[in-house]
Parts: structure tokens; C-alpha cells; sequence
């Protein structure tokens, strides 16, 4: 990751504060604005049945002891899925890591390693990747309702630089909403350097905060 960073290659991770709060839209709509990234989705899974449709999210058939990390298009898109959405949005390649929660760490770091040495930056969609991986801008996504809060968001928002409020518009009531979101993690690191709170009508900002150009 060091070649890379020292090469211009940008590092944006996008977790988010709990399951369906915008996160892949919001990886898409960056993958749309800036020509040339790359992106990847990190997706952990456990050595059983998770009890859901398991031709719909379960990943245990495909784990091993080391991370399995999959890339290109021949391997990654299907569409209607995340890394298919990737490829639709205009990702220039996709990485598409599986491991088990002990090791999505490494797999992600691997899966950065596979980013084109010319790519102008990579996108990448793991709450647990902000605070394991150095990046350039670390991004959770919220809803202005949001009522509960992942364990490794709590984790990660120490590292947050922004805070993506989907679905709803700055109004005046964008200071309660900020102040309930950051109540849900109950942390101090904010108490002085707050991450700035982006609303859904603002992407420009979160494009600023990036310091990469759109195409």
C-alpha cells in the first residue's frame, strides 16, 4: 500500500453504522464521479450455515483458512450484487475479498496490494477496514433515524473523517442529528475534533473531503 500511496493512489474506505444505511450507494456513487478507481468489497463469513438464503449472502462454501481474494470482471460481477453494482458505476477493476472476521484484515491489506499501481484510487467497502488500514479518508454512513449501531462501528469511529447522513437533507435540525449519531458510539475522541457531517444533498463535500477531482 505504500507504493501505491506514495505513487498518487488515493484510499477511501466506506463502512457504515449498521446494515442497509447507504453504504454500496454511496461506494457507487464515488466510483461514478471519479474516473479511474478501483474499488473492493470485503465480505466475512464463518465456517457455517449464517441461516439466511445461502444462494443470497452466505459465503461459507467459499472460505478458506487464508483469504480468498477474487478479481476482475470475469470474477466479480453478477449482476444486481454489490461488486456487479461496482462494474455498473464504473470501477475500473474489483476486488472482491472473503474471509472470516479474524482474517479480513489481511485480506484486505492484500487486496490493496492488487490495485493497479497507476489507479488514481481505490473505494473500499468494510466498516472493519477504517482503523486496520491506513486511508486517506475514512467514511461511515448513517441514516438521520439511525437507532442502532454495529459493534465495529463503534470500533471505527474513532477514525472517522465524515459522516454520510443518507436519504435526508440538511435542515435545521442537522446538530441534533449529528449529536444523536455520535451519542450512539458513545465516545470522547470527538469531543475536540469532530468528523464532519455530510447530508445526502452535500456529496460534493464528501468529493472535497476526498481531494480527488471528478471526471
Amino acid at each position: 500500500m505504500d507504493d501505491r500511496k506514495s505513487r498518487g493512489t488515493r484510499v477511501v474506505a466506506v463502512g457504515g453504522f449498521s446494515s442497509n444505511c447507504g453504504k454500496t450507494t454511496v461506494v457507487c456513487r464515488l466510483l461514478e464521479a471519479l474516473g479511474g478507481w478501483e474499488a473492493i468489497k470485503v465480505t466475512k463469513g464463518h465456517y457455517r450455515s449464517c441461516g439466511k438464503d445461502p444462494h443470497a449472502c452466505c459465503v461459507s462454501h467459499l472460505l478458506e483458512d487464508a483469504p480468498v481474494i477474487r478479481s476482475g470482471r470475469d470474477a466479480t460481477y453478477e449482476h444486481g450484487k454489490d461488486t456487479g453494482r461496482y462494474w455498473d458505476a464504473g470501477a475500473s477493476n474489483v476486488h472482491w475479498v472473503i474471509a472470516t472476521k479474524a482474517a479480513a484484515a489481511d485480506g484486505t491489506a492484500a487486496a490493496i496490494e492488487r490495485v493497479d499501481v497507476d489507479a488514481k484510487g481505490v473505494v473500499i467497502e468494510a466498516t472493519g477496514a477504517i482503523g486496520s488500514i491506513e486511508a486517506d479518508v475514512a467514511v461511515l454512513c448513517a441514516t438521520a433515524g439511525q437507532q442502532e449501531i454495529k459493534a465495529s462501528t463503534v470500533t471505527a469511529l474513532p477514525f472517522a473523517d465524515a459522516i454520510f447522513v443518507s436519504g435526508h437533507r440538511r435542515c435545521h435540525d442537522a446538530s441534533a442529528i449529528g449529536e444523536r449519531l455520535l451519542a450512539l458510539a458513545r465516545t470522547r475522541r470527538y469531543e475536540d475534533d469532530l468528523p464532519v457531517l455530510i447530508f445526502e444533498d452535500e456529496f460534493e463535500l464528501l468529493l472535497d473531503r476526498i481531494g480527488a477531482p471528478a471526471r
